[in-house]
C-alpha cells in the first residue's frame, strides 16, 4: 500500500544540525524534509533549520505501491542530541556516497555525535564508530567513486520505521519530555531485516543488551 507518513520533531533551543536553513516567521524556525521513495529505496530532497526557540523538524515520506494513500501525522518532542544525530547520519551517508540515509547511517550518526546515551551505551558494549563503518562497507558495499550523494540523502523505509517505533515506544512507556537516542537505538534493533540490526548483531549487540537498555530507560536522558 502506498503511504505518506509525516513525522514532526521538536528540539530544544539552539539545536545545531548540519543541514540547510529555512526560516518561518510564524513558527520561528521550521525544518522540513520532503522525500519520495520507490517501494525499495527513497529519493528526494530536504531542508532544515539550526536556530530558534523551538526547532521543528517535519519529515514527509511517500511510498507508491498502489493507488491507495494513507496520511499519518506524528508530532513529538525529540532531544537536541537526537536531532543532531539525524544531521550526522545524513553526513555519514554522504561520506560513504550512499543515496539514502539508512539505519546504518543513524547508528553512525549516533556515534559521531558521541555524547548521546545511545552512543555511550554502544561504546560501553564494544561498538565503535570505525568498526561500524568498516562493517557497513562490507555489508552494503562501496559506492561508485563517481557517484555523489544528495545534500540530504532521504530516509530508507527501515530508518523511518525505526523512528516511528521510537515514538510509539515513548508513548507506550508513558514517558514525558523528549524522545532520546536510546529509543532510536532500540527502534533500529527492532527492524530485524535492516542493515542496522545486522550490523549491531555482528558487533555484539543482542536481545539481552536491548532488554538492559529498555530497563534503563527510566534514567535515560537525551
Amino acid at each position: 500500500m502506498a503511504a505518506v507518513s509525516q513525522l514532526s520533531l521538536i528540539a530544544s533551543p539552539c539545536v545545531k544540525c548540519a543541514v540547510a536553513v529555512r526560516y518561518d516567521d510564524a513558527a520561528r524556525s521550521t525544518v522540513s524534509i520532503a522525500s519520495s521513495f520507490t517501494p525499495s529505496r527513497f529519493a528526494g530532497a530536504a531542508s532544515s533549520s539550526s536556530y530558534g526557540g523551538n526547532t521543528k523538524l517535519s519529515v514527509a515520506m511517500r511510498a507508491v505501491k498502489s493507488q491507495a494513500v494513507v496520511t499519518c501525522s506524528l508530532p513529538h518532542a525529540w532531544s537536541a542530541r537526537a536531532i543532531k544525530t539525524f544531521g550526522m547520519a545524513e553526513l555519514e551517508a554522504r561520506k560513504l556516497k550512499y543515496p539514502t540515509t539508512g539505519t546504518e547511517a543513524l547508528l553512525m550518526g549516533m556515534l559521531t555525535e558521541g555524547t548521546n546515551y545511545g552512543a555511550r551505551f554502544m561504546r560501553a558494549n564494544g561498538i565503535k564508530l570505525m568498526d561500524l563503518r568498516v562493517k557497513t562497507v562490507e555489508l552494503l558495499g562501496k559506492a561508485d567513486m563517481y557517484y555523489f550523494s544528495a545534500e540530504h540523502p532521504p530516509l530508507t523505509e527501515p530508518a523511518l520505521a525505526a523512528l516511528q517505533w521510537a515514538i510509539a515506544k515513548h508513548k507506550e512507556l508513558g514517558r514525558s519530555g523528549e524522545i532520546s537516542t536510546a529509543l532510536i537505538l532500540l527502534g533500529i534493533w527492532e527492524q530485524r531485516e535492516s542493515a542496522g540490526h545486522k550490523l549491531l548483531s555482528q558487533l555484539g549487540f543482542n536481545d539481552a543488551l536491548a532488554s538492559q537498555l529498555t530497563s534503563d530507560l527510566a534514567a535515560v536522558p537525551a
